[in-house]
């Protein structure tokens, strides 16, 4: 029995899982843990594997090695067996397009192991006045709130959410955050992937990155944004001398002890009677990791 299998603890545990198409590798030795209870996200570039990663997890496709454990489950072997534990959200939806929004839950009802009430899920996420309407007449944001409302039918386990708040307006995106929060709370496991950082950081106990078919950040959101350096700026006025170590009018330093520079150059500007504009100091952030990222490799 492998490691994976043994901690019950974990929701899923990864072991050195490499994918291939041909001779390309697309996901090349990743591991993961994702912690029973948690929000974790899985973000990355375009093309770096996160989407491979999340089929294999689901069951969806075979990987060409490595251990893997979902639910203390096998996916591969034992994909029916999870997929009763587990609810998914894809990028698309199959939906019968002929069928109504409502005659679309309670189909999903009956082909779930799960139980849930129709009425409850329309409201929850705003679709109640469009319960008699044909899924082709939905809008974008419509068929994504009714993908997530399958997904979480029945409060599975684990549910795993793929761009979940992709095309939806700003208050539809709080509904989603807010139902993914509810799940949360009940004890469930949400496995989410988002191209919205401000998402990750509002949602995600534990973060990864990927780039390029490898994990190449991981672990909770203070552990990542502490391993980076923080940054403040202002402007100085016209004339003003700027201080050693800065070029020009417009300041804009990184540092790896915000309170101590911070503190010395608004001790330069007082002793001087400097009067700053635009000031603005911030720890590092997911944008700035993700972007070193991309600009690094």
């Amino acid at each position: 029995m492998t490691e994976t299998a043994v901690r019950t603890d974990l929701a899923i545990g990864v072991r050195d899982l490499r994918v291939r198409y041909g001779d390309f590798e697309a996901v090349r030795g990743v591991d993961l843990e994702v912690r029973r209870g948690e929000v974790f996200a899985l973000l990355g570039t375009n093309g770096a594997g996160k989407t491979t990663t999340l089929e294999v997890l689901e069951g969806f496709r075979a990987r060409s090695s490595g251990d893997v454990s979902v639910l203390g489950l096998d996916p591969g072997r034992e994909r029916h067996a999870l997929r009763e534990r587990m609810g998914i959200q894809l990028q698309e939806g199959g939906f019968v397009e002929e069928l109504t929004v409502g005659e679309t839950l309670e189909l999903w009802g009956q082909l779930s192991p799960r139980t849930d009430r129709v009425a409850r899920l329309l409201e929850r996420f705003d679709l109640a006045h469009r319960t008699d309407v044909r899924v082709s007449a939905l809008s974008g944001g419509e068929k994504r709130r009714l993908d997530l409302a399958t997904a979480v039918w029945g409060s599975p386990e684990l549910v795993v959410l793929d761009e979940p708040t992709t095309g939806l307006d700003p208050a539809a995106r709080r509904r989603t955050w807010d139902a993914i929060q509810e799940l949360q709370d009940g004890g469930r496991t949400v496995i989410l992937t988002t191209h919205y950082l401000e998402e990750a950081e509002a949602l995600a106990d534990r973060v990864a990155i990927m780039h390029e078919g490898r994990v190449v950040v991981a672990g909770s959101l203070s552990e990542i944004l502490a391993s980076r350096p923080a940054s403040f700026s202002a402007t100085l006025p016209a004339g003003v001398t700027p201080p050693p170590g800065i070029d020009g009018p417009d300041v804009l330093v990184h540092t790896d002890d915000l309170q101590r520079d911070l503190t010395a150059f608004l001790g330069w500007a007082a002793d001087l009677g400097v009067t700053l504009s635009d000031l603005r100091a911030a720890p590092a952030s997911l944008a700035d990791i993700y972007l070193s990222i991309r600009t690094e490799s």
